[in-house]
């Protein structure tokens, strides 16, 4: 489902809303993220909209948002999905942003303490063809940054039997899926 780059870029409430729409039905209706469920259900997914034009505006809301996650007990704010449809649309682009998203949690000095993972529209593995179905493992509605407390990650990995299965899992479903499937999961 990657983003129609020609239609009108959406404001905040549709933004979320579709990333809300995909955490249901794809993250955790087809089990993508095991551990999603958890966080979801107890309301400690914060879903951040940002307005950023460039990928500097972005880097300095991303900022915010992981020093926001850091000062905000787990209880409350376990994880962040960071929503930016304006900003670092074309994938190489953003893929390439990604080292500056490390390189500022290393700045801030939250390595270990926090962990960047990235969605986007156009998600390609390395060695794979655009359109193939496995990329949907990690294809958002929009481009958007998941903010983890690497905490948190290991506990959940730590109890989830053979968690090394989870992608190869996750390629098979979305096998069987299809890419028609996915565009009926993901409709409005």
């Amino acid at each position: 489902m990657s983003a129609d780059h020609d239609s009108p870029l959406p404001g905040a409430d549709e933004a979320i809303a579709a990333t809300r729409r995909w955490v249901e039905r794809a993250v955790i209706g087809l089990n993508l993220c095991p551990f999603a469920k958890a966080v979801y259900v107890k309301e400690q997914v914060r879903f951040a909209f940002s307005d950023a034009t460039t990928p500097e505006q972005l880097l300095e809301q991303l900022g915010e948002e992981l020093l926001r996650l850091r000062d905000t007990p787990a209880e409350q704010i376990d994880t962040t999905l960071l929503v930016h449809p304006h900003v670092l649309q074309d994938f190489l682009d953003y893929n390439d942003f990604l080292d500056q998203a490390d390189a500022l949690v290393e700045a801030l000095e939250l390595d270990g303490e926090l962990q960047v993972a990235s969605f986007h529209p156009d998600y390609q593995f390395a060695d794979s063809r655009p359109d193939d179905i496995e990329n949907y493992s990690n294809r958002a509605p929009y481009p958007t940054l998941h903010l983890l407390r690497e905490d948190s990650v290991s506990r959940a990995v730590e109890v989830y039997p053979d968690p090394d299965s989870i992608v190869e899992r996750n390629f098979a479903t979305l096998r069987e899926l299809g890419h028609d499937g996915w565009r009926r999961l993901l409709a409005d």
